[in-house]
């Protein structure tokens, strides 16, 4: 039980502090920085939207607004079933340009990044949530990683704010900026193992389908391309804007999902876990397979603890009994966040003059 209490502990602090701590000093000894030069792409923004009339509009202005040339820029948004009118709203774009793909059923957001990717005419297709603003500059920062052959995901940085342009200084805003300086030292040595889903580029060439229930699309594409032999990095220039989650049930689910999209995304590429063919195999066994061990072995330095209420053991049992004490307090306070339920199932896909149709064209 000694043993497996300090393995259990050693582990936690490995995949949280040590890890970061080897990360500064590969930096040091292996640092590839992107050769990025501005240019202007033919570059194709998309947006998967259920339900997001109240901030489509805000959005569609955001990107229209971009330090870009219009003739170069396609924004198309794919509505994935909604129900709340976005369709009228944005029919007030139509002389604008921005191509809608609206789907009757509500399938998820990779059947909408497929149905969206049909349209796609960018040499680069930058994927975006409707929530974020993006810095006028952000197009521009990311498509100067393109000319570096060498990659193939431009990752933005997502800063989450108090309502202002500050950082937040909550508990979120804070473990957000550890999180991405895990990201920088991972995107100087090689590649980040993932992408912010808010905010990230990839070359229209390399986008495969994705299944209709993948998770967390900004893990797939990155990862399927990595294994190809490109990186994916991380560029702090281009800039997207979000506030914290309203409180601790929103900001749950959305750790629940990443979590469980990380164990699909190892059924999905079973050869990430193949130290031959990832690339950065070591920086994903210990990014992402870290934290999904992370629970078990807080159990077992837990279970190992009680057999062991002595001396020292008996200071980090009642330490580990106050911790989880707070935390149920901490999720008994914490409000229910309500979520919208589903559209009913009726598979078709239907145009207006600004809408284009999958049917029709696939006819």
């Amino acid at each position: 039980m000694e043993t497996l209490f300090w393995l259990s502990l050693l582990f936690i602090c490995y995949v949280y502090f040590g890890y970061p701590s080897l990360l500064a000093l590969a930096r040091r000894v292996t640092s590839r920085p992107v050769h990025k030069a501005y240019c202007e792409p033919s570059v194709s923004i998309v947006i998967a939207a259920y339900n997001e009339r109240d901030r489509l509009g805000k959005k569609i202005q955001n990107c229209l607004s971009l330090d870009y040339p219009k003739e170069k820029l396609q924004i198309i948004v794919s509505l994935d079933g909604s129900t709340d009118g976005s369709e009228f709203l944005l029919r007030t774009f139509a002389s604008q340009g921005v191509t809608v793909v609206r789907s009757r059923s509500h399938r998820g957001k990779p059947s909408a990044l497929n149905a969206a990717m049909r349209h796609a005419t960018g040499e680069i297709v930058v994927f975006a949530d409707v929530r974020q603003t993006f810095h006028p500059a952000v197009i521009r920062e990311l498509t100067a990683n393109f000319a570096d052959d060498r990659v193939g995901v431009a990752s933005g940085e997502l800063i989450l704010t108090d309502g202002t342009q500050a950082e937040a200084r909550t508990d979120v805003g804070i473990y957000w900026r550890y999180e991405k300086a895990i990201r920088s030292l991972e995107s100087e040595i090689h590649s980040v193992p993932g992408a912010t889903g808010a905010i990230y580029a990839i070359r229209r060439e390399s986008y495969q389908n994705l299944p209709e229930n993948t998770l967390i699309d900004d893990a797939l594409l990155p990862m399927r391309i990595v294994l190809g032999g490109k990186r994916a990095v991380l560029d702090p220039a281009a800039k997207a804007y979000d506030t914290v989650a309203c409180c601790p049930n929103a900001e749950f689910g959305r750790k629940v999902r990443t979590l469980a999209g990380n164990y699909q995304l190892l059924t999905q590429l079973p050869e990430l876990l193949v130290p031959w063919r990832n690339p950065i195999f070591f920086q994903f066994l210990s990014h992402k397979i870290g934290r999904l061990l992370v629970p078990y072995a807080l159990l077992a330095l837990f279970i190992s603890n009680l057999f062991m209420i002595r001396g020292v053991y008996a200071l980090t049992l009642s330490l580990q009994v106050v911790w989880y004490a707070f935390a149920s307090i901490g999720y008994v306070l914490a409000r229910p966040v309500a979520t919208d339920g589903d559209s009913a199932e009726t598979p078709a896909e239907v145009a207006s003059p600004i809408f284009v149709s999958e049917s029709k064209r696939a006819a």
